[in-house]
C-alpha cells in the first residue's frame, strides 16, 4: 500500500465494497419485481451480467481447515511412500528413513506456509504444488521399482527418472519461486527412495536437473521453448550422470568400447527421450491445469493477444478511437510492466478489453466523435452524461462475462477506475447550480427546483486497483487520455503532466489497495514519459508540389533529391505549406 488518503469519507461506498453475495429468498424477490416491472413496460426483463465467484468455492479456498487437511495428507503420504520404498528388509533403517522423510515433509510444509507468495495463498494452488511433488515421488518410486525387477542395465535406473516434471510443471504455472521449491523437495525426500550408496549422486542429478527445467522455462511464451527446455534438461542430466560414473563417455574408446557404447547410447536416449516426453506432457496437458486451478500463464496471455479476437474487431468497426486508445494504453502499460518485473503480457492483452463497455454506447465517449458531429452530451443533464460514462464498467463486466473472457481481464475492466470522480461533468453541475443559484437570487427560479449535486452521483462504483498490473493500466489510461490535450508535446512537459496525473491518483486514494512501491511508481512514471515522447515525435512539414514553382530545363538546387534538399534548408520554399 502505498500514500495516505486524504479523499473525503464515502461510507456508501465501503459499504458496497463490503456486501456479500445476495441469498436465494432475495434473488428470487428481485426476479419477481423485474418480472411485475417487464409487465409494465418498464422493463426488459433482463438482469445484467456480473462477475462473481462460487461463495462456495471460495470458501473453499480460503479456508484453514482444508489447507491444514492438504498439508496432513502430504505429510502422511510421504512416510507411507518411503516405507513401500524401503526393500532393504531392515525395520530398523525403514523407520530411521521414514522418520526422515516426516522431519523433510513437515519442512516443506511448514516452509511453503510460512513463505507463502502469491500463487500460492489459494488451497487448489495448494493442492496443485503438494500434489505434483508427491505425483512426481511416486512416479519415481514406481520406476525404480520396475528397473530393478528387469534385467535393464543398471544406467537406466535413474536416466528413465523424470527429474523435470515437477519442478517444470510448477515453474511453468506458477512460476520460478514455487518451480524451485518443488525441485528441492522432490530432490531431497526423491533420495530417500534410493539405496544409501546412491543418495548422493541421485540428490545432485535431480537437484541439477530440476533446477535446470526451472530456470529454462519460467518466461516461456511458447510451446517450443517447453520443447527445448527439455532438450537441455536432458543434455544436463547426460553430464552430471558422466561425472556420477552411471556413464563413461571414456570407456567408450578403450577395451570393450563397444559394450561401453551401447550402454552410452542407451543413457543418452533414456535422459533426451525422457526430458522431451515431460516437456511434450506438460505442453499439451497446460490448458487443462488452466482450467482446473484458474490459472493464465504467458502462453495464454500471447494467444488471447491476438487482435483478431471478436470483441477487438467489433471495437475497431464501431469504436475505432476507443480501439487506437486500447492499443496505446496497451504499450505503455506493457512497457511500465517490463520495467517492473509484473507481467507485461498480461498487462498488454488486459488493456486490450478494458474498455470493451464503451461499445454499448461508443459515440457518447469523445474519441469515437467524428469531426463536425453533433455531441450527444449537449442535449443530457451532466447527472445522466455521468451515469452514462460509468455504466461503461457495468457493461463491460457483462460483455467479458458473456464472450467468457479471462478473470484477470474481468478485474481489471472493474478496476481501472476505481472510485475516482468523474470531474468533467461534476464540474459542470455545479457550474450549472451556481448558474441557477444566481437566478434564484434574481427570482427567477424556485430553489425548491433545484437539482441536487451529489458528488456520489458522479464517481465510479468500481473497486480500487488491486494488483501491480491493474495499477499500471489504471494510470496508463489516465496518462494517454489526458496527454491528448497536449499541445507542441516535449519531454519536460509529459514528465510534468505525468507527475501530476500520479499524485492526484495517490491523494485520491486509488492506490491504497495496489501493492506498487514508491521506487517502482517512479520507473512507472519515467517508462510512461519515455514512450509517450516516442508516441507523440514531431514531423517535418514538407512542402505541397504546387508550390515548388514550374520545372525549369536545367538542373538546380530545387531539384536535388529529397535528401539534399533536406540537408540543405536553402533548397526549400521560404513558406513551406503543412502537409494535407
Amino acid at each position: 500500500m502505498i500514500g495516505v488518503s486524504s479523499r473525503p469519507q464515502r461510507d456508501w461506498q465501503q459499504r458496497s465494497l463490503r456486501e456479500q453475495p445476495i441469498t436465494n429468498a432475495v434473488g428470487f424477490l428481485d426476479a419477481i419485481k423485474r418480472w411485475q416491472l417487464a409487465r409494465q413496460g418498464l422493463s426488459s426483463g433482463r438482469k445484467r451480467r456480473v462477475y462473481s465467484e462460487n461463495p462456495a468455492i471460495q470458501a473453499l479456498e480460503e479456508s484453514f481447515t482444508v489447507k491444514f487437511a492438504l498439508y496432513a495428507a502430504f505429510t502422511v503420504a510421504n512416510v507411507v511412500l518411503i516405507l513401500k520404498a524401503d526393500d532393504t528388509g531392515s525395520a530398523e533403517e525403514a523407520l530411521r528413513r521414514a522418520l526422515f522423510g516426516f522431519v523433510l515433509a513437515l519442512t516443506a510444509v511448514v516452509m511453503l506456509h510460512a513463505n507463502r507468495q502469491v500463487p500460492c495463498r489459494r488451497n487448489s494452488r495448494v493442492s496443485l504444488v503438494l500434489g505434483g511433488i508427491l505425483t512426481h515421488l511416486l512416479i519415481v518410486s514406481l520406476i525404480l521399482r520396475l528397473t530393478h525387477s528387469t534385467d535393464s542395465p543398471e544406467v537406466l535406473r535413474y536416466l528413465l527418472v523424470p527429474f523435470a516434471l515437477a519442478p517444470m510443471l510448477h515453474g511453468v504455472l506458477l512460476g520460478r519461486f514455487v518451480g524451485t521449491f518443488s525441485a528441492i523437495c522432490v530432490s531431497i525426500i526423491g533420495s530417500l527412495l534410493v539405496p544409501p550408496q546412491d543418495m548422493v549422486g541421485f540428490l545432485t542429478l535431480s537437484l541439477v536437473s530440476g533446477i535446470t527445467a526451472v530456470l529454462l522455462s519460467g518466461n516461456v511464451r511458447k510451446r517450443g521453448q517447453l520443447l527445448r527446455a527439455g532438450i537441455f534438461t536432458g543434455l544436463v542430466s547426460l553430464v552430471v550422470a558422466n561425472l556420477w560414473g552411471r556413464l563413461d563417455l571414456a570407456s567408450c574408446f578403450g577395451s570393450g568400447a563397444v559394450d561401453h557404447l551401447e550402454v552410452f547410447c542407451l543413457g543418452s536416449a533414456a535422459a533426451l527421450g525422457t526430458a522431451l516426453f515431460v516437456a511434450l506432457f506438460i505442453s499439451g496437458l497446460l490448458p487443462v491445469f488452466e482450467e482446473m486451478f484458474q490459472l493464465t500463464t504467458d502462453i495464454s496471455w500471447l494467444e488471447l493477444s491476438d487482435l483478431n479476437h471478436t470483441l477487438l474487431r467489433q471495437m475497431q468497426l464501431e469504436a475505432p478511437g476507443t480501439f487506437h486508445h486500447s492499443l496505446i494504453v496497451a504499450s505503455l502499460s506493457e512497457a511500465a510492466a517490463e520495467k517492473i518485473g509484473a507481467n507485461a503480457l498480461m498487462c498488454r492483452v488486459c488493456s486490450y478489453f478494458h474498455d470493451v463497455g464503451k461499445l454499448k454506447k461508443p459515440v457518447y465517449f469523445i474519441e469515437n466523435q467524428q469531426d463536425g458531429a453533433e455531441n450527444p452530451h449537449d442535449a443530457l443533464t451532466p447527472t445522466m452524461s455521468a451515469l452514462i460514462i460509468i455504466a461503461h464498467l457495468k457493461d463491460g463486466v457483462d460483455i467479458a462475462v458473456k464472450h467468457k473472457l479471462n478473470p484477470r481481464i474481468i478485474n481489471v475492466i472493474q478496476e481501472h477506475h476505481g472510485d475516482s470522480l468523474v470531474h468533467y461533468f461534476y464540474r459542470r453541475a455545479q457550474e450549472q447550480k451556481k448558474a441557477n443559484l444566481d437566478k434564484v437570487d434574481r427570482g427567477l427560479e424556485n430553489p425548491e427546483d433545484l437539482p441536487h449535486v451529489d458528488e456520489k452521483n458522479f464517481r465510479y462504483p468500481g473497486q480500487l486497483p488491486s494488483t501491480r498490473e491493474s495499477g499500471i493500466i489504471a494510470l496508463a489510461d489516465m496518462v494517454e487520455s489526458a496527454s491528448r490535450s497536449l499541445r507542441k508535446p516535449s519531454l519536460a512537459k509529459i514528465r510534468i503532466m505525468v507527475e501530476d496525473l500520479v499524485r492526484s491518483k495517490l491523494t485520491d486514494g486509488q492506490l491504497d489497495d495496489c501493492p506498487l512501491t514508491l521506487r517502482e511508481l517512479a520507473i512507472v512514471k519515467d517508462s510512461f514519459a519515455v514512450t509517450l515522447r516516442s508516441m507523440l515525435h514531431a514531423r517535418i512539414d514538407y512542402p505541397r508540389e504546387d508550390d515548388r514553382g514550374p520545372p525549369t530545363p536545367k538542373r538546380s538546387e530545387s531539384s536535388r533529391p529529397p535528401s539534399e534538399a533536406l540537408a540543405n534548408p536553402k533548397s526549400l520554399p521560404q513558406q513551406p505549406q503543412p502537409a494535407a
